[in-house]
């Protein structure tokens, strides 16, 4: 069972033994605390473990965050499934037994160079966007009397429509772009550093500079 929370750094680039150049990325993973601890035969019927990383001035959480953490202002907790459920998959099936107790840390040693890991995170936000730059649509001619239509959607239906007078569900139509959350699997370890607690994973992984990861073994 491998684990932890990381933050992206930037792209970079390493030269294998061969001399080839390979693609990769950089994060950096400062010591997590162990927030909390669920299990199957608790209250919550399910085994978990909460992990809270950085640190969040506490006038800006919640007083129930606030009270869940016992006061400490960590700047995002994220959980992780340790039985059959929805990410058990992701987690690589560990079991309650091996899970970490409450107030302990997991460091960047649990990792070592060709693990295979899955990393998720949320992808960078793009705002409100049109139908051109969200969907790809190619937008009305650029000619023939067309005067200011140039990249609106066109016909959505209309009342005689498959929809029957309503917008169909799921309609590719303008709105807020990008902040999804995306897993990319299978990145291999190319480095690591333990003293300054930074990684080098293969490929590109979602978000932003500063973008919070989660970073779990694939096995």
């Amino acid at each position: 069972m491998k684990f932890i929370l990381a933050k992206k750094e930037s792209m970079t680039r390493l030269f294998g033994e061969d001399g080839r150049a390979r693609a990769g990325t950089l994060l950096k993973v400062d010591p997590v605390v162990v927030t909390q601890v669920k299990t199957a035969e608790g209250k919550d019927g399910y085994a978990a473990v909460q992990l809270g990383i950085g640190k969040r001035k506490t006038k800006n959480i919640s007083k129930a965050v606030l009270g869940h953490t016992k006061g400490s202002g960590y700047e995002a907790i994220r959980e992780f499934r340790l039985d059959g459920g929805p990410d058990a998959q992701m987690v690589g099936g560990p079991t309650e037994a091996s899970a970490p107790e409450v107030g302990g840390t997991i460091d960047i040693s649990i990792f070592k160079i060709g693990d295979v890991v899955n990393i998720s995170g949320l992808t960078k936000g793009k705002g409100f966007a049109g139908v051109v730059k969200r969907h790809g649509f190619h937008g009305g001619p650029r000619t023939h009397g067309q005067k200011h239509s140039e990249r609106e959607p066109g016909s959505i239906g209309g009342s005689s429509g498959r929809a029957g007078g309503r917008v169909a569900k799921g309609m590719r139509m303008a709105g807020r772009m990008g902040h999804d959350r995306v897993t990319v699997k299978n990145l291999k370890v190319l480095a690591i550093d333990a003293e300054t607690g930074e990684m080098v994973v293969s490929g590109a992984v979602p978000g932003r500079r500063g973008t919070i990861l989660e970073v779990v073994s694939s096995k």
